[in-house]
């Protein structure tokens, strides 16, 4: 997963990253776990992250990260316990949805459709309007980004903004919360935006993460040589599996993605990601250990939350460096080895913010699961 193109863009758009693929709207739990559970600490931490606004500010870059409460809401919400919380967040987003799903804030046209997409199923994985959330009827604006006709059809894509140097950034990570949204909400070109998704799926099971540079190119669909992507091919299952009923190449493309998975975890529980970070994470192994979870892949799912609980802060933490921060999910053993001893400063907490929001739920195996 590569990090942010810029901290302005950040916090407008959902761009090619499993840094923010920690974005997960899994269905919410019937019953809450214990808050002093692995899953209910790191829900404990998650909610102590979120400011007087109900938003997480990024203190190094001072900005509020849109996107990163977004995902924050998403863990709150599946773990439970935090329904207060989930509520204001929903709130406080609506008051800015023009400044994260638009360029309005640098004075700019652009629309980001993955940013669209992804606070569209907030709003309907949360209990609000989203037809009318902040204002913005966020369905007919998703729908709106789909390409009608030719090659591409199905296809969501940015608009774009030439003189601000914005071109369309739109991939995966964004189609599948594109999918997921125009299913439920009934819109005709759902079933596109399906299409095209599944377009994007590898013959191996695997799902890629960059859609065809070319609109125009006859092939759109994954070609031999395009990288499987851990974190996009997890997020496909969790996010996809509530919307698959009546939808039978979806059932097949979510049972030969779980089955990509199964065979790539390590033999620690572990999974890296794609590129850069090919190496163990606590993104990557969170997503996967909830689609585990999702799938009712108990023995896999229990892997990979064990490989999360050795990077977890626990225990009693008063008078170390790490005072404050239990439940918190470290990225990977250097992130862990320097926060115990400098304890999770400015510099790092959006990466510890990242890992805990995508890692958590996968926690939840632990005591939903049996062995």
């Amino acid at each position: 997963m590569s990090t942010f193109t810029s901290v302005r863009r950040a916090g407008t758009a959902l761009v090619a990253s499993a840094l923010a693929a920690s974005l997960v709207a899994g269905a919410s739990p019937a019953q809450a776990v214990s808050p002093t559970s692995p899953a209910g600490h790191g829900a404990g931490w998650l909610a102590g992250q979120l400011n007087a606004k109900h938003l997480i500010h990024n203190g190094q870059f001072d900005f509020d990260d849109y996107g990163l409460t977004i995902d924050t809401a998403f863990a709150l919400d599946a773990i439970g316990g935090h329904q207060t919380d989930v509520a204001q967040v929903r709130k406080a987003l609506s008051q800015h949805v023009n400044s994260y799903t638009t360029g309005v804030d640098f004075s700019s046209k652009a629309i980001f459709s993955g940013a669209v997409a992804k606070l569209l199923v907030l709003a309907q994985t949360t209990g609000g309007q989203a037809r009318s959330f902040g204002g913005v009827d966020l369905v007919r604006r998703l729908a709106l980004r789909v390409i009608a006709s030719g090659p591409s059809k199905g296809r969501i894509q940015d608009k774009e903004d030439a003189a601000n140097g914005i071109t369309d950034s739109a991939n995966a990570i964004g189609q599948i919360f594109a999918v997921r949204g125009l299913l439920k909400s009934g819109q005709v070109n759902g079933s596109a935006a399906l299409t095209f998704l599944l377009e994007q799926q590898c013959s191996n099971g695997s799902f890629r993460l960059n859609f065809a540079a070319n609109k125009a190119a006859p092939n759109q669909g994954c070609r031999q040589g395009d990288a499987a992507d851990t974190d996009v091919t997890a997020l496909a299952v969790i996010e996809l599996a509530s919307v698959a009923k009546g939808h039978g190449k979806l059932q097949d493309a979510l049972r030969a993605a779980t089955r990509w998975l199964k065979g790539h975890q390590k033999p620690n529980g572990s999974f890296g990601g794609s590129g850069p970070t090919a190496a163990a994470n606590a993104n990557s192994t969170g997503l996967a250990g909830w689609a585990f979870l999702t799938e009712g892949l108990c023995g896999a799912a229990r892997g990979a939350a064990g490989w999360l609980s050795d990077h977890q802060l626990t225990a009693n933490l008063s008078g170390t460096p790490l005072a404050g921060e239990r439940g918190a999910i470290g990225y990977d053993n250097a992130t862990l080895n320097a926060a115990q001893k400098d304890g999770i400063v400015q510099e790092t907490r959006d990466k510890w913010r990242r890992a805990t929001s995508q890692a958590a739920p996968a926690l939840l195996v632990l005591s939903r699961c049996k062995p």
